[in-house]
């Protein structure tokens, strides 16, 4: 039996252009502003550890890396939904921090400092192929997904990518993205940033 299980829905920014060298690299290339900048919102949709219910309650993972992500020395913070309690903060820290296994266990060896924990009011709004996601004043990042031509309704998706949320991943562009937290900076609405977003279902 799992220990503890999550699953929900998922968004991400980051100040990469689109598409994001990132992952078709598999982490090797330099990202396009030399360092990157992510803030990735998971909504937990059902949940629990350790008899901790964790239905709906969001969080954020903030990511630093200061150059290739496959490179190491990443920074990462965590904002978690205000309304958690004391033991839900716990249980979501342990699981966003890799230290109860799980996807984010693989990235840690990668970690090269935990920044630390802000709680904030967190809104995930999904529209269509569009998400809206707001964290106090700390994010606010919104992405409008990539339509397929061949499949109307749905995002055009890259698949089996090394990404920690889910190995496939729909495109989009980000149409807001905004950090200022963990002294991760940044602020832009061209339409021209990267952006994804999938379903995620988490266990360990």
């Amino acid at each position: 039996m799992a220990s503890w299980h999550i699953e929900g829905e998922y968004m991400e920014t980051c100040n990469c252009d689109f598409i994001c060298p990132c992952i078709g690299s598999n982490l090797a290339a330099m990202p396009t502003e030399g360092d990157c900048k992510a803030a990735i919102t998971m909504r937990i949709d059902r949940g629990e550890k350790d008899g901790v219910s964790l239905d709906g309650v969001s969080f954020i993972v903030m990511m630093h890396s200061p150059g290739p992500m496959g490179e190491g020395n990443i920074k990462v913070g965590l904002i978690i939904d205000d309304r958690a309690s004391d033991a839900q903060v716990e249980a979501i820290s342990a699981i966003a921090t890799g230290a109860e296994g799980g996807p984010m266990a693989a990235l840690a060896p990668l970690v090269g400092e935990i920044a630390g924990i802000e709680r904030r009011p967190i809104s995930f709004e999904m529209d269509g192929l569009n998400r809206v996601v707001k964290a106090g004043d700390l994010v606010d990042q919104a992405i409008a997904g990539v339509p397929s031509m061949v499949d109307e309704g749905s995002p055009l998706y890259i698949d089996n990518v090394a990404h920690p949320v889910n190995a496939r991943l729909a495109l989009a562009k980000a149409t807001k993205s905004l950090f200022n937290v963990f002294g991760i900076s940044w602020d832009d609405s061209s339409g021209s940033r990267n952006g994804h977003f999938a379903p995620f279902s988490w266990a360990a």
